[in-house]
């Protein structure tokens, strides 16, 4: 008998969701394990695997492996294991999951840079009175928003600040695709004009070859002194000690910043020290409403697979995403 793997603790799943997975298992033993070695006995009879705690390395081990869903969005560790990019398992993620979270997490960053809150609070810290001028402050209605990456995550990005008045343009890897929440579409090569426009650039793309450090120091000198950079996608698509350079000379406002290419962000890191940076520790995604959401995609995608039809949120191997 296949197994359908849930690489889950047990606490962290309702009830309720595993006899659901159970009722559409279609006669396959269903296995709710995070532990390593029990992991690791099921790899040859492993069909379907689902959750956190993926053993990326060993995904050559499991032969009858068919579909993986993925419980997060970015698969940048594909670029760090090769035989699981080549195994012919489909696999899915949970892209969708992120936009409502990570979209406020966003506004409310853009909010704290127009408002000059991050300075504020380092202030108060200090016990000190800090009132800026008219010029220490910015409005976002009638700033332009550059998005970069708009799928879901970046479409709703760009819904919110458009109700906030702001111009919003876009960079997605096919711009013929349309997106009504956004003003105008570029293509990757029309990054560096679109970054002499932008008030405000938001990373929203995965850490794949061809994104690696495209915020470098070449891209930074392209942003006018009065912008800011917020990144909630991957940290390898910024080169840091470029941005940390260019922070330091003034080249740009500011940087809002969940990712990095190091996590934890080491405590040598000079971003932490910058008054001009604010740094999340990846939580941009978070939400209580997570693992309903991933729940959701899983069961309608167990569903379709029981009943042969395509799956949702494929992810391309070679691409990355």
């Amino acid at each position: 008998m296949s197994v359908i793997l849930l690489t889950f603790h047990p606490e962290e799943l309702d009830r309720a969701d595993v006899d659901a997975v159970r009722r559409l298992a279609a006669g396959r033993r269903v296995v709710l394990t995070r532990a390593p070695e029990e992991i690791a006995r099921l790899l040859g009879e492993v069909e379907i695997i689902a959750g956190f705690g993926m053993p990326y390395e060993r995904l050559h081990e499991a032969p009858q492996l068919r579909w993986m869903q993925q419980w997060g969005a970015g698969v940048d560790w594909l670029m760090q294991h090769p035989a699981a990019r080549e195994h012919p398992f489909v696999l899915t993620n949970a892209s969708g999951v992120h936009a409502v979270p990570i979209s406020e997490h966003v506004l409310g960053l853009m909010l704290m840079f127009a408002r000059g809150l991050h300075h504020a609070v380092r202030a108060q810290q200090r016990h000190e009175w800090w009132r800026p001028g008219h010029q220490g402050v910015f409005e976002l209605v009638g700033a332009t928003l550059l998005v970069v990456g708009v799928g879901a995550i970046g479409s709703r990005i760009a819904a919110l600040a458009r109700a906030f008045g702001m111009r919003v343009e876009g960079i997605r890897r096919d711009p013929t695709v349309a997106s009504p929440e956004v003003d105008a579409l570029y293509g990757p090569a029309e990054l560096m004009p679109c970054l002499t426009r932008a008030d405000i650039v938001v990373l929203c793309v995965p850490h794949t070859v061809e994104t690696h450090h495209m915020i470098d120091a070449a891209a930074l000198a392209q942003l006018k002194r009065s912008a800011y950079l917020i990144n909630i996608g991957r940290g390898g698509t910024i080169d840091e000690a470029a941005l940390a350079t260019a922070l330091r000379d003034g080249q740009l406002a500011g940087a809002a910043l969940d990712v990095f290419e190091v996590e934890p962000l080491p405590a040598d890191s000079p971003l932490w020290g910058s008054d001009h940076v604010i740094v999340s520790g990846h939580y941009a995604g978070n939400t209580p409403r997570y693992h309903r959401r991933a729940m959701a995609i899983f069961l309608e995608n167990l569903r379709r697979y029981c009943a042969g039809e395509p799956l949702t949120n494929v992810v391309d191997k070679q691409l990355g995403y």
